[in-house]
């Protein structure tokens, strides 16, 4: 018996002995979330929810805090932003924003982007530091180091595209040494706000992110985002979403940006209860613990 315990106590004690995932959800705070989330808001909501999970430790912020409440010292305390916006994208401070970008990208961040955060400040301009990487692997080695580039950025925020254009990113040569980028758009051609219900597929139900989740599922109400969308290729794809008029979507990407890791999520139109649904807030929860493990440098 006295080895059964002690084997039991050198199992458990590391366990109970981890530091927790520190994470931070910000949230715009539209107003419009109010009918769906009543005294809580969208963020706050998610919040919430992790904050009853073992081994995690939550705080929230919003685009109106001092700082946008993403300071220096809030950044360096947190292992993994939850990230919400969705009218008021210009606010973003660049500087805060550039803060996350530089500690995903170094390691020491994660980033889960929702929904219409797909023009947030920080997700564009990591979309576009890994198509910097990868425009940089496509051309031929022996002419990357003397490459020069041109990046064209056609402004994202609340520019939509239509499906006749080509998709973004894509590199080409001009003169020279000479290479164009013409970095992500992350948007899509088409969307619809009816509450049609999505239908889920897990894809990769062998991935941490996909932990508990059937097979199929379906999210009630919400808007339709119909690709093709405007990003980098994903290097995994957990979760495909299509709707009944034929759209689809890949709704749950994963990159890795330098040493970091970023996650995008699409279910969540904010006047629809959906992070109120145990799958969506079951895919985040699975996906903060997954990206701190393999962005953790504490």
């Amino acid at each position: 018996m006295k080895f059964i315990a002690l084997l039991l106590s050198a199992v458990v004690c590391p366990i109970l002995a981890a530091e927790p995932i520190r994470v931070l959800v910000w949230d715009e705070q539209q107003p419009q979330q109010k009918p769906a989330y009543g005294e809580k808001f969208l963020g706050e909501t998610i919040a919430a929810h992790l904050e009853k999970q073992p081994g995690l430790s939550v705080k929230t912020a919003r685009l109106d805090d001092a700082e946008q409440g993403l300071s220096d010292a809030a950044l360096d305390a947190t292992d993994v932003i939850v990230f919400w916006c969705h009218r008021r994208v210009k606010d973003q401070d660049d500087a805060r924003m550039e803060a996350v970008v530089k500690r995903v990208m170094d390691g020491k961040l994660a980033f889960i982007a929702l929904h219409s955060a797909h023009w947030a400040k920080p997700f564009v301009r990591l979309m576009q530091e890994r198509a910097k990487a990868d425009a940089l692997a496509k051309i031929p080695e022996a002419e990357r180091a003397s490459a020069k580039w041109e990046f064209v950025n056609d402004q994202p925020y609340y520019k939509g595209v239509v499906g006749a254009l080509r998709i973004t990113p894509f590199v080409t040569k001009a003169e020279g040494n000479l290479w164009r980028l013409t970095l992500p758009q992350c948007v899509f051609p088409v969307f619809r706000n009816d509450g049609a219900p999505g239908h889920l597929t897990t894809l990769l139900p062998q991935h941490p992110i996909a932990a508990g989740l059937p097979a199929q599922w379906d999210i009630p109400q919400t808007e339709m985002y119909g690709e093709p969308f405007h990003v980098p290729t994903p290097d995994e794809v957990v979760f495909e979403e299509k709707w009944d008029k034929g759209e689809h979507f890949r709704s749950g990407c994963v990159w890795q940006v330098g040493k970091g890791r970023v996650f995008y999520f699409r279910p969540g139109h904010e006047t629809y209860p959906i992070y109120k649904q145990a799958e969506p807030l079951r895919v985040v929860e699975n996906a903060v613990r997954w990206l701190a493990i393999k962005t953790s440098t504490r």
